[in-house]
């Protein structure tokens, strides 16, 4: 069954991917269902990759598909160039450390750690830079629903900027929020998981915009998360 389709044309489509389904396939049979082979069921005629960009697995929410190479192609070079904005909705395990404010701006250096695959761990000197704009929406029973706005695309990147420790230097927090997602499987604590009891994690694509790559219209698609 097709995820919901949000909205298609000729040339895109944009859906709501559910908590545990692949972006795209996986090596081995097992993981050959993805978002992205069930869009190139549906559209007769789609190209035979058409993701430009993926949510992790256990990620819910936005997400816009390619249905003809020049459409890939446009698409992705917007990727590229930071011209797609996303906004993100999470909730966190725990109240980060008051003196972080209702808002602000995390940037973190990380990358993969390669005995340790998919896990990225923060390095300042050889990691890639990952900024976060954040704004905490409220606090509810013993958890955080905040809104990330993510300024660039790295692997991980908000589930990292969750779980990194606070770090304050000269009044200012140069570390993370220091409380992972709730449900988080890679970067939550064993409480964590405790917690979630086994549930989905806690993190959704709940808006996304882009240049449509005909027409050059603004589109912009919002999606409520269900938690």
């Amino acid at each position: 069954m097709i995820p919901e389709i949000i909205y298609s044309d000729s040339v895109i489509a944009v859906i709501n991917k559910p908590a545990g389904m692949l972006s795209v396939p996986g090596r081995g049979p097992e993981k050959a269902d993805s978002a992205a082979a069930r869009i190139r069921q549906h559209f007769s005629g789609c190209i035979a990759q058409p993701a430009v960009h993926r949510l992790d697995m256990d990620t819910s929410g936005l997400m816009v598909f390619a249905l003809t190479a020049e459409a890939h192609r446009n698409l992705s070079i917007q990727f590229r160039d930071n011209l797609v904005r996303k906004r993100y909705t999470a909730m966190l395990d725990g109240i980060p450390d008051e003196r972080l404010g209702g808002s602000g701006r995390i940037e973190l250096s990380f990358r993969l750690d390669p005995d340790h695959r998919p896990f990225q761990v923060y390095d300042p000197v050889n990691g890639k830079i990952g900024i976060t704009d954040w704004k905490i929406l409220e606090i509810r029973g013993g958890n955080t629903f905040i809104e990330y706005t993510p300024l660039t695309g790295r692997t991980h990147q908000l589930r990292l900027h969750s779980a990194h420790p606070v770090h304050f230097s000269d009044g200012v927090n140069t570390g993370g929020m220091g409380c992972p997602i709730t449900g988080d499987r890679l970067y939550g604590s064993s409480s964590d998981s405790e917690h979630a009891g086994g549930a989905r994690m806690m993190l959704h694509a709940a808006e996304i915009s882009f240049s449509h790559p005909e027409s050059g219209r603004i589109m912009r698609f919002g999606s409520e998360p269900d938690f």
